[in-house]
């Protein structure tokens, strides 16, 4: 039966302008990204054979270019519109940090550090430099490495900082794992970052490890 012929309140597109986006499952949402179904399938039909076949909605939207466009009722155009999408989004959670904003909402700022570095297939090292009422000065990914592990220099740390004359920082690196607990290099590194950066009177508010879930260091009491 094809999707037209649905109820209307259960329809996708309808069901999410009637109830919002969160009333809709991974299947009802990729079948509006996808709008037309292929022969013998509505969209929604498809949406699910395509969950199946990459494990999820993350993985899908994780794809690489071969894999995605291989896919049945995929393809080249379906790709662009995805990686713009996605750009998009994490352009709109960028603007929730922009230069000037204080942080205020811990949510906000671990949203924004998960958009930036959840889908790093390598871990990477990075850090949200502040001013001395916290209001964003900049972020910059710092290092990068394999993919259990980036090797972290606090001299550059240190450099990175006093050239945004910078006066707190919140540290952030991801685990391609999925698993956000912190290791003893993690805490290790922190520390020698909090001692390096304490000899300039910059702060470290916080360390958040980036996963299928964040973790904050904070939170913890490991900071």
């Amino acid at each position: 039966m094809a999707i037209s012929d649905w109820p209307v309140e259960e329809r996708p597109r309808e069901k999410l302008l009637l109830r919002g986006p969160d009333a809709l499952s991974d299947a009802e949402l990729l079948a509006i990204f996808l709008r037309t179904g292929v022969s013998g399938k509505s969209a929604v039909d498809l949406a699910r054979d395509l969950l199946t076949h990459f494990g999820g909605l993350r993985p899908l939207l994780q794809a690489d270019q071969k894999a995605f466009c291989d896919a049945r009722g995929l393809g080249m155009a379906k790709y662009a519109q995805l990686r713009a999408v996605l750009e998009m989004g994490r352009r709109h959670l960028a603007a929730t940090l922009q230069r000037g904003d204080a942080i205020t909402s811990p949510v906000a700022t671990r949203t924004f550090l998960a958009a930036r570095l959840r889908d790093y297939p390598f871990e990477v090292f990075a850090c949200l430099f502040l001013d001395n009422r916290h209001r964003v000065l900049a972020f910059e990914e710092l290092f990068r490495g394999t993919i259990d592990g980036a090797s972290v220099h606090p001299r550059e740390v240190v450099r990175r900082v006093l050239h945004h004359n910078a006066a707190a920082v919140i540290l952030a690196h991801n685990h391609p794992s999925g698993v956000a607990e912190p290791s003893r290099a993690d805490e290790a590194i922190t520390r020698r970052l909090q001692e390096a950066l304490g000899l300039v009177d910059v702060r470290v508010l916080d360390h958040v490890i980036v996963a299928d879930e964040t973790l904050s260091f904070a939170e913890r009491g490991l900071i």
